[in-house]
């Protein structure tokens, strides 16, 4: 192997790491202005927030609908990380717990207007789900387990139940400002808890 080549590999290995970045970027943008404006939100703003032009976005993901599907496998892929770190970091697995339910309500804003852009087609959306439950699940059975062993909650939650009712909760969000689904899921989190005394 000469030295040409190998340069040519390291410039090519440079350039998908450097495509990745700015791929990741566009997607952590588009997720904060799907939370915050739901995913109808202008592209205009998606690239602002990221700090490219509308035609980066467009050349990464030409509809809409591929923009909303890469932001919701990113955000699967995000929360699916945070578990084991979140454990590893925060004071108690139940405090870990409360963050990592905290990243996955935001997900779930995206899942919802993912389910009207996918109608027609059942069958992606299935799939995506499926692929939700098979990543995120564990992560929760495992921070409910945490918890369970540190003797903060009772050992027979569902991780299942749990993003269910999470998910329950969060739907009512959509139709009436006044309605706070972030408050009520940190009350739901905070009622796992057993009381100390005896």
């Amino acid at each position: 192997m000469n030295e040409s080549d190998e340069s040519a590999r390291h410039a090519a290995r440079s350039k998908r790491a450097d495509a990745r970045r700015n791929e990741e970027t566009l997607l952590d943008a588009a997720a904060a202005i799907f939370v915050t404006s739901g995913v109808e939100a202008p592209v205009r703003d998606i690239a602002a927030k990221a700090g490219v032009g509308t035609g980066t976005i467009y050349r990464h993901f030409p509809t809409r609908a591929d923009l909303i599907i890469a932001v919701y496998r990113h955000q699967v892929e995000a929360c699916t990380e945070a578990g084991p770190a979140l454990l590893a970091t925060c004071a108690t697995p139940h405090a870990a717990l409360g963050r990592w339910i905290n990243l996955f309500v935001d997900f779930l804003v995206t899942k919802h207007g993912l389910a009207a852009v996918l109608r027609s087609d059942n069958a992606g959306f299935d799939t995506l789900h499926a692929y939700f439950l098979d990543r995120l699940v564990p992560v929760c059975t495992q921070l409910l387990e945490a918890a369970a062993v540190a003797g903060e909650i009772r050992s027979d939650m569902d991780a299942y139940e749990l993003m269910r009712g999470v998910g329950n909760l969060c739907i009512g969000a959509d139709h009436d400002p006044r309605y706070d689904a972030r408050r009520l899921v940190e009350l739901l989190i905070a009622g796992l808890l057993q009381s100390r005394s005896t």
